[in-house]
């Protein structure tokens, strides 16, 4: 009669693997999918700037985009759930671009400015959620095709993936937006994003895994009641991920202001995108962690290295000395995301699950939206050393919110020690 320990093995060899299960074109789709999401609020900011002439106008259109996300990305995520992602994805997409090339037209058109935030709202509001959803399609194929002993261990290697992907193309989406307005015209992001979500959103879609939750039968998915969704569980994790949205928007703009201050702001983008080499090495690196070392233990052990990193920045005198500074913060940044995302997946009710992903995920551009507004508009009035601070106030709510996790029940916290 066989060994327990011998099952074991037969058990982890007979196991299939993630990209057995979803394919090798399921992460390339993705990962190009999240891109136009990353680009938008950075690219309406740059084209509002060049087409109207005004960058505290600019600054408010990216916040328009931010609150039409706020509004409306947890009800795509909603509906998600309720209808499955293929259609909503592939609605979505459709209105996105439709709002894009609208952006794209009106900007330079004789319409009132009015008009012009109507557009960056709907462009908020219809922004596909690719990201949020790919964590959810992902989690719940690994709980539900990839039981067994390494489970764990799979799902935190992927959250570790995920946050690295978002940590890519919320850093290098600024600096693609930058070298196309640079190299062609400032619409040239906007139609960028428009082809992308064209192909790689309705591609992403239409991924075999766009039916991974839909089961046999035909009848409404379970669900727990939507007053689930606004937890203090759940929420204080939201207001984590909005404290990286705040980070990544009021670290760009204020380093594009310092650019400008020394000559050339167009690269910004170039030493913004310094923050996320050291923030994509650990994300990735999260997966080697020990489950042991509790999610909410991560979180408090991350957060204070972002603040110092941020207050490192706010008083340096040199380039070295803020090229340092980023790279601090990056390796902070990049495992609290993966934390962040881990404990969304750990706390989303019953059959909510794109839902809480895309409150997470929308936090964080609503974040960027409003930094980006706010720090741009403090650098125009109160001068470089006053937006290069921001980061630090942005990194302290990062740290509070940490803080504030404590207060999650006990019980839940010995849930996430071994869910990592």
């Amino acid at each position: 009669m066989p060994s327990n320990e011998t099952r074991t093995r037969n058990h982890e060899v007979a196991a299939p693997k993630l990209l057995t299960v979803v394919g090798r074109t399921y992460f390339p789709i993705a990962l190009m999918a999240r891109l136009p999401y990353a680009m938008v609020v950075i690219g309406v900011l740059t084209l509002v700037v060049a087409g109207r002439g005004s960058l505290s106008l600019g600054g408010i259109n990216s916040a328009m985009v931010g609150l039409g996300t706020a509004i409306f990305g947890s009800f795509i995520g909603a509906a998600a759930d309720r209808w499955g992602q293929r259609p909503v994805l592939l609605i979505a997409g459709l209105a996105n671009s439709a709002a894009l090339i609208f952006m794209a037209w009106v900007v330079f058109s004789p319409l009132p400015d009015a008009v012009v935030l109507i557009a960056a709202f709907a462009i908020g509001a219809t922004a596909p959620q690719a990201a949020p959803m790919s964590r959810s399609r992902l989690v719940e194929i690994i709980m539900s095709k990839l039981a067994g002993p390494g489970q764990q261990k799979t799902l935190s290697s992927t959250m570790a993936y995920e946050s690295a992907a978002d940590e890519f193309v919320f850093v290098f989406g600024p600096f693609i937006v930058g070298l196309l307005a640079t190299t062609f015209h400032p619409v040239a992001p906007i139609i960028g994003a428009v082809v992308m979500t064209l192909i790689f959103v309705s591609a992403f879609a239409l991924h075999p895994t766009g039916r991974a939750h839909v089961n046999a039968s035909s009848g409404p998915r379970a669900q727990a009641p939507a007053k689930e969704l606004f937890t203090f569980a759940v929420l204080v994790v939201v207001l984590g991920t909005f404290g990286i949205g705040l980070v990544f928007g009021s670290t760009l703009t204020a380093l594009t202001s310092l650019m400008n201050d020394l000559g050339h702001p167009e690269e910004a983008g170039i030493f913004y995108g310094i923050m996320g080499i050291g923030s994509a090495i650990l994300a990735i690196a999260v997966a080697l962690f020990s489950p042991r070392y509790a999610l909410w233990a991560r979180w408090l052990s991350f957060a204070p290295v972002m603040l110092v990193g941020a207050f490192i920045m706010s008083t340096s005198d040199s380039m070295i000395t803020v090229v340092i500074a980023l790279l601090l913060m990056g390796c902070a940044v990049g495992p609290t995301l993966v934390t962040l995302f881990s404990l969304a997946a750990e706390r989303s009710p019953l059959g909510r699950s794109a839902t809480v992903m895309s409150m997470a995920g929308s936090a964080i551009i609503v974040g960027q939206s409003v930094a980006s507004a706010v720090n741009g508009i403090l650098a125009e009035e109160a001068g470089t050393s006053a937006a290069m601070a921001v980061p630090m106030a942005a990194s302290a709510l990062v740290l509070v919110a940490g803080l504030l996790n404590l207060l999650v029940g006990k019980r839940a916290r010995k849930r996430d020690l071994v869910h990592s």
